[in-house]
């Protein structure tokens, strides 16, 4: 049975007995200390521990486990904490990676535009010079047409040749001087 503090009465003795010889102690001299038995002192605090209850025990065991749990708790927090800054980190660091590979995709889709104009207009450049030579080799094919149709028309007045003459000389490819 305990008292309204929850002390057995067997502990409440002990400390009674503690209190007593501590105000019954001699005092020494020209000094604030007291002289008190060792052996005396010992026999009542041993036997105080030996009349605590076992649940006093056992709450001590408790705390003690409530304080590994609370530092396995605060480790595991630390741990969990490090571990989302490294993904925090690593996930900035991926970010700043896409974001240089865009820059550089930016970068090489601008260098590919403006090498595809380039020749784009080299293309144009040449195509433009190939039907300017074409347009020079068929205005001279047209001058020799021109001059080969009136060298003919001329030919037929000055040398009066047959309709047959002439079918026949343009189906043998020859030319009559």
């Amino acid at each position: 049975m305990s008292d309204q503090r929850g002390v057995p009465p067997d502990v409440e003795a002990k400390l009674h007995q503690l209190e007593r010889l501590v105000t019954e102690a001699k005092t020494v001299p020209l000094s604030a200390s007291i002289m008190l038995n060792r052996a005396e002192i010992d026999g009542v605090v041993g036997d105080l521990r030996d009349a605590l209850p076992d649940e006093l025990t056992q709450a001590r065991w408790v705390i003690k486990e409530r304080d590994d749990i609370l530092e396995h708790a605060r480790n595991d927090a630390e741990r969990l904490i490090a571990d989302a800054r490294k993904e925090r980190d690593r996930l900035v660091s991926m970010q700043e990676v896409v974001r240089e590979s865009e820059d550089q995709a930016d970068q090489v889709l601008s260098d590919a535009r403006e090498h595809a104009r380039r020749i784009r207009l080299e293309a144009e450049d040449y195509v433009d010079a190939k039907l300017a030579n074409f347009e020079v080799v068929l205005n001279k094919t047209l001058g020799a047409v021109e001059r080969g149709r009136a060298k003919l028309r001329g030919g037929l007045d000055t040398d009066q040749l047959g309709d047959d003459e002439l079918a026949g000389d343009i189906i043998d490819g020859s030319e009559r001087r």
